[in-house]
């Protein structure tokens, strides 16, 4: 340090440059660390299984509100039932999704859907447009002119 350097330090000058340390980015692979906390990956869910049933007795419906349980969806197909168990089974397995919040979805005559809370079950609005007012009418819109 110089007279000069001496002179300017006592009236409150410093002429010294004082070094700054600046936070360095991080590394890539820190990066990497970092946002990995952060990361969701969308493969890590299990894949759905829809279980298609066809019980032929209500001693078959346990298993099909066990699957429910398990939060498979489930089709149920009664068409071969014999009408009283078939009753029985919808009442069993209606009971169950409701239950657990879940959503049932009439496919057919003797077809159903029964869906656990995790699954939305949606609706295509087309049968809807199909058989409402302004198509099944006489007129310019649809339907025949009489």
């Amino acid at each position: 340090m110089g007279l000069v350097d001496k002179f300017w330090r006592f009236f409150g000058v410093e002429t010294e440059v004082e070094e700054e340390y600046l936070e360095m980015p991080l590394e890539p692979e820190e990066r990497k660390a970092e946002r990995r906390n952060n990361l969701v990956s969308i493969h890590t869910a299990k894949t759905i299984k829809v279980v298609v049933s066809e019980p032929s007795s209500f001693e078959e419906a346990q298993a099909v509100a066990d699957n429910l349980k398990n939060r498979r969806q489930v089709v149920i197909n009664l068409e071969h039932t014999p009408p009283e168990a078939r009753q029985r089974i919808i009442d069993f397995i209606s009971g169950t999704t409701y239950a657990l919040d879940g959503h049932t979805q009439k496919l057919g005559d003797h077809i159903f859907l029964f869906a656990p809370s995790n699954v939305e079950i949606s609706k295509d609005p087309r049968p809807l447009v199909r058989s409402s007012y302004i198509f099944t009418r006489p007129g310019p819109f649809g339907g025949h002119e009489v």
